[in-house]
């Protein structure tokens, strides 16, 4: 009895030593290259792998680290683990879960996918491999503009390597997502709930999510937002969204539309990321319609088309003092101070990356204001708003240039208007002549600003 113990001992480890000699013995650097080679036909991008070891404990299975994909390594992967089921090792058609380890994606990754999305696939290749399970740690998204949180994945694919189920959460629990298939009979469709709490937006302006829950349905090449619901800075936002991408061959374009509503949102602090010296407060209530529209996904919000109607109600703009700036006629620019005001709106008409503000509208019982800005992608201000001071003088629409940056703006009366106002003080005298040459002025500037506003 000893005996055969003693046996069955020493051939266990003589297997298990084999077990830990033989991966050492096969020709890794070979099967390096072909992987390389057919996974870059595949992808359409060179693909390189610095190493590779087969283990065969505790179960088989293929490491392969230090992977780059692309020509400006778009894709970097620290570690890949490809492991087959047991039941398919023998087997013609193998089942494989992968396990990823801190994946770095640059937005320029984007363009592959496109390139993958619009690629018609070859129904007639025979399909040998199944993914069946992912599962990624530390994920992290190189964006230029934005700074997106570590995230760590996991996701279920069907036979057809359809999305079956999965859940995303960011490393620090403020956001997560869960994609579960969707109880309908005879369709394929997913529930995708997404989640946030105390989350600050990564795109734009770093804005603090109190809590949201967005709803989406996904549905082969098409992404439903039926209930956008968020709550920040005391206020709501809510909407709705779609987003198609191409799946079938003729179909390129990336194409997103919604609508989204606001109300009573306190923008003293989201307004003040916008600009330190000039700031609004009040509460702000408006909706409006955007769209967006390219062959590549990572130019939507570059193509953004928006309109947007606004109002903030019983506010301050805080840095300017509209009615000082017209008062005083002074050419310099006049900041500090601040403009009370009951009623702050207008329409935020955005082109890509340039936002026109046109029907702007200030009132009070000091001031009644009207006219225009531009924020160019530049960041810098073109604009002309004409301002009525109710006071003893009776000046009315006073023209303002508006000039600067968005972090910095500058605000003071036209030249035209300054010409005006010397030239009626000189031939009719301060107060009604002074008067009569602004209201000159302003007319002239409005006949100039026809043939110039570039719509």
């Amino acid at each position: 009895m000893m005996k055969n113990s003693k046996k069955l001992l020493i051939g266990t480890a003589v297997i298990v030593g084999l077990l830990l000699i033989l991966p050492f013995l096969i020709p890794m650097q070979t099967y390096l290259q072909k992987a390389e080679a057919l996974a870059s036909e595949k992808l359409g991008v060179p693909v390189a792998i610095s190493s590779a070891n087969l283990l065969l404990i505790p179960s088989p299975r293929l490491k392969l680290n230090g992977i780059v994909v692309g020509k400006h390594q778009e894709l970097k992967v620290e570690k890949l683990v490809v492991i087959p089921t047991i039941s398919s090792l023998f087997s013609t058609y193998k089942t494989l879960d992968l396990k990823i380890s801190k994946p770095v994606i640059n937005k320029t990754a984007l363009e592959i996918v496109s390139a993958l999305s619009a690629k018609k696939p070859d129904n007639n290749e025979p399909t040998s491999v199944r993914v069946r399970h992912v599962t990624i740690d530390e994920m992290q998204l190189v964006w230029p503009d934005a700074k997106y949180p570590i995230m760590n994945a996991e996701a279920t694919l069907t036979e057809a390597y359809k999305l079956e189920s999965a859940t995303l959460e960011t490393i620090d629990g403020k956001l997560e997502a869960k994609v579960t298939p969707k109880e309908t009979p005879n369709d394929n469709e997913q529930l995708i709930i997404v989640k946030a709490n105390k989350w600050t937006l990564p795109v734009g302006l770093p804005l603090l999510i109190d809590t949201a829950k967005l709803e989406m349905h996904l549905k082969g090449s098409r992404l439903e937002i039926p209930n956008i619901d968020i709550a920040l800075y005391g206020g709501k936002l809510t909407g709705d969204a779609v987003l198609t991408w191409p799946e079938n061959k003729g179909v390129t374009s990336w194409r997103m539309n919604g609508k989204l509503a606001i109300a009573n949102l306190a923008v003293k602090e989201p307004s003040s990321l916008v600009s330190k010296s000039v700031y609004l407060s009040g509460n702000l209530y408006g909706n409006g319609n955007f769209s967006s529209k390219t062959n590549h996904v990572g130019q939507l919000t570059d193509n953004l088309r928006a309109d947007f109607k606004f109002k903030v109600n019983n506010g301050v703009l805080h840095g300017l003092d509209l009615v000082k700036v017209a008062s005083l006629l002074l050419k310099q620019n006049q900041s500090g101070g601040e403009t009370q005001f009951d009623e702050f709106s207008g329409l935020l008409k955005v082109s890509g990356k340039q936002y026109h503000i046109q029907n702007l509208e200030i009132s009070s019982g000091l001031l009644a204001a009207a006219g225009q800005v531009k924020v160019k992608p530049n960041k810098t201000l073109d604009g002309v708003v004409a301002v009525d001071v109710k006071n003893s003088m009776g000046l009315t629409e006073i023209p303002l240039v508006v000039s600067g940056t968005v972090s910095k703006p500058e605000v003071f009366p036209s030249k035209v208007a300054l010409a005006g106002a010397v030239a009626g003080t000189a031939v009719l005298g301060p107060g009604v002549g002074t008067s009569i040459g602004i209201k000159a002025a302003g007319a002239l500037d409005k006949v100039k600003g026809l043939f110039n506003d570039d719509k």
